[in-house]
This record gives C-alpha cells, sequence and structure tokens, in this order.
C-alpha cells in the first residue's frame, strides 16, 4: 500500500515565487486564505478593515502558512460579480502592504487581466485564476510578461459533463496549459487545480475528491481547495467555522493521492496533520 501511494508523489517540480522556491514533491504547502470580501462563504467581512487583514495574515504565517491569497471577489455559488475598479480598490491596498511587510509570497485570487497587472505591478507573486485563464485569455499575457507562477482552476457554469468527470476536469485543464504555454508561460510556472466545489455538485466533489491521483496524468503540481467548503458541510451537517476537521480529512486524502498544496483558512490545524501525512507518505 505504501509503495502505490509514494508512486504518486514521484513527480518533482520546483518553483520560484518571489523569494521562496516551492520544491514541490518533498513537503506540502499551505496557501492561507485571505478575503477582502464582505460576502464570502466563510469569512466574509472578517478582514474587510486593512489592518486586520495584516493582523490577519501575520497569524497565518506564524501558523505556518508558506504563502498568502487575496481575494477581492467572493468566488461562492451565487456571489455577485464586482467589477475590476471595486476588486482593485480591496485588494490593491492590502498586496502593497503585504509586499512590504511579509516574508513569504503573495498570491491574488482572480480572473481578471486588468486586476491582475495591477497587483502584479505592486509586486505580488502569483495568479490564482478560478476560470483556469479562459474566462479573460489575456490574463495569461499578463502573467507571462511578469514570469510569475499561476493557479489554472477547473471551473464551468452548471454540473452537467458530456463524458466522465475526471477526464472533462483534465480537458479543460489541458486547453488552460495550452493557453498559458502560447502565451509564454514557463512550464515550470503552472499549477493545477481541480476546482472543488465549482460547477460540481456534491455527488460529483466526492468523485472528484477520490479520483484525485488521476490529475498527476498532467504532470503538474496540483493545488487542492476544499477548507470548509459545502461538501463538508454536507456530510458533517455544521456551519462553515465548524467544519476544521473535515477540512483535514480532504487534506490526508489529497496529500495521499499526490496533492502538492492546500487552500484552507484554519492554517495551524493544517500545519499539524500537513506534518504527520508527509512524515509518513514522503518519506
Amino acid at each position: 500500500m505504501m509503495n502505490s501511494i509514494k508512486s504518486t508523489l514521484n513527480r518533482k517540480v520546483t518553483i520560484k515565487c518571489g523569494n521562496k522556491t516551492f520544491q514541490f514533491g518533498t513537503k506540502t504547502y499551505i496557501m492561507g486564505i485571505l478575503n477582502i470580501t464582505p460576502d464570502s462563504f466563510s469569512d466574509g467581512g472578517n478582514y474587510f478593515e486593512l489592518y486586520k487583514a495584516i493582523e490577519h495574515a501575520n497569524e497565518m504565517i506564524k501558523e505556518g502558512a508558506d504563502i498568502i491569497d487575496v481575494g477581492g471577489e467572493s468566488t461562492r455559488p451565487g456571489a455577485d460579480e464586482v467589477d475590476v475598479k471595486t476588486e482593485l480598490k480591496r485588494v490593491l491596498p492590502i498586496v502593497e502592504k503585504l509586499v512590504a511587510e511579509v516574508n513569504i509570497p503573495i498570491s491574488v485570487d482572480t480572473y481578471k487581466a486588468e486586476v491582475a497587472e495591477k497587483v502584479l505591478e505592486a509586486g505580488a507573486h502569483m495568479i490564482n485564476d478560478v476560470w483556469g485563464l479562459q474566462r479573460e485569455p489575456q490574463i495569461a499575457n499578463i502573467v507571462a510578461k511578469y514570469n510569475v507562477p499561476v493557479v489554472i482552476m477547473h471551473n464551468q457554469k452548471g454540473t452537467e459533463y458530456k463524458t466522465d468527470i475526471m477526464e472533462s476536469i483534465k480537458e479543460f485543464l489541458k486547453k488552460s496549459i495550452q493557453i498559458a504555454k502560447t502565451a509564454g508561460i514557463q512550464e515550470e510556472n503552472i499549477i493545477v487545480d481541480p476546482g472543488l466545489g465549482f460547477g460540481k455538485n456534491f455527488e460529483q466533489n466526492i468523485e472528484v475528491m477520490s479520483r484525485l491521483g488521476e490529475l498527476n496524468e498532467l504532470g503538474y503540481p496540483i493545488l487542492l481547495g476544499t477548507s470548509r467548503k459545502s461538501m463538508i458541510g454536507k456530510i458533517l451537517d455544521l456551519e462553515p467555522k465548524a467544519r476544521v476537521e473535515g477540512t483535514l480529512s480532504t487534506t490526508v486524502m489529497g496529500i495521499i493521492q499526490g496533492v502538492d498544496m492546500v487552500r484552507v483558512h484554519d492554517i495551524k490545524e493544517n500545519f499539524r496533520t500537513i506534518k504527520v501525512t508527509d512524515k509518513i507518505v514522503r518519506s
């Protein structure tokens, strides 16, 4: 069993991100979530003020976060889209402040090319695109221009799939990878994300979680974002902030199947869980 687990962890990829080097395959990294939004499903409004956002970022760093992901638009199902001006008003001040004050990379969660241009110009070190470069393909040119890593996530409107769901996800990601390469994004700067909770119903999310290892066929580092999501809430019948243990279960399942980075709210708990899991599966 252990040999079969380790076989999914043979991929070794090095990505330079700001002043940090991620050596995927040697450990599981933690992306801390910092939502500068009034309506995110779990922590909307908690860090809307600049000083609270900075305090929370520093707290996550102390607890073990390797990178902070700043988001200015809620991507929960049913959330209203925000315009570029509003998103920049939310994220740009915190990006500028964090870049100047903290010693780990800063990612920005956006699919808008104009937002990406402004935050990268301000010193951000990564773009996390929940539409996999396919909503505004010109964002790929911006990422290439600044030569930074990018997370390309699977997404779609609705939950209908004409073919096997994992095959559909891989085909979507292959298209995103091609967009990235055509724009000049370096292959070593690409990270893929199956998009748990996006364009998938409960049963589909469970199936994707159980088949994450199939994404290793793509050959790129994998980011998993399940933190406090409704899939966990439905199983446990708990509100978002009470879903820590459920999130930790998905973190362990992800690592066993080859996940390289997890995007989470609860840093300390995930840090401890990852330390033990990595020791078992990566030793």
